[in-house]
């Protein structure tokens, strides 16, 4: 029997660009979630700047992440763009714990804008904690029903995923999340970027939140920057 898994999804306080600083504020995050995993937005590390300075899982800023989770025993789920072969790069999740950060999820399906620059990830990817498998997704894959079916296949537990949204978006991002859980009988964790992103979210959604299987709502942030949002999954 494994134990049961505490989850957060957070919406940090962003500045456009600077990594070093945002990587402060993800470690100030995860002390502060009381949780075994904290989920972040997409291009958390970066803010929503789609000309951002893509960076590499060793990249010496995100030393305070690691030594975060490494205090809190936690894994922290970090959205960045992150280099890729051919002058291509990708946006990503980084999964970083105790003993430091990996690529573990490349977004596989990009809106217009972001496939100017980036190349599209090549598969779904689990991320396992303590045997619970958790299955990664970034905003746009969250909306597209073979993502999340062959994510699914893969044999998870929940479906995590970082979304940027508008304000105006809140009602389809908890629409996708319930169908999700629904269709999939999973639990489901969206972590939502909250006010001023870059690349023209002035006010972004928040309402990060964590679905059961059957599509009920656990828990749910409000709009405001710095809000957490957690539960246990069982």
């Amino acid at each position: 029997m494994r134990d049961p898994l505490v989850i957060a999804v957070a919406q940090p306080l962003c500045v456009s660009h600077d990594v070093a600083l945002n990587a402060v504020t993800h470690a100030a995050t995860v002390r502060s979630a009381g949780a075994r995993v904290v989920v972040f937005p997409e291009l958390s590390l970066t803010g929503y700047e789609l000309d951002a300075t893509a960076i590499t899982a060793d990249d010496p800023r995100l030393s305070p992440i690691v030594e975060a989770c490494a205090e809190a025993e936690a894994s922290a789920l970090v959205g960045a763009p992150v280099q890729g072969e051919a002058g291509r790069s990708h946006i990503a999740t980084l999964a970083v714990d105790g003993t430091g950060s990996r690529v573990a999820y490349r977004k596989m399906w990009l809106g217009a804008a972001e496939s100017e620059r980036f190349a599209p990830g090549d598969g779904p990817a689990v991320y396992d904690v303590d045997g619970w498998r958790l299955g990664l997704a970034i905003c746009k894959d969250t909306g597209v029903a073979q993502h999340a079916a062959d994510t699914a296949a893969l044999g998870i537990d929940a479906y995590v995923a970082g979304t940027v949204k508008s304000a105006d978006e809140a009602a389809r991002q908890d629409e996708r999340a319930r169908r999700v859980a629904t269709d999939h009988r999973i639990w489901v964790a969206v972590a939502s970027f909250a006010g001023s992103t870059g690349g023209g979210y002035a006010e972004a959604a928040g309402r990060s939140g964590i679905w059961r299987s059957d599509g009920a709502a656990v828990t749910q942030a409000g709009p405001e920057t710095g809000a957490i949002a957690r539960a246990t999954l069982t």
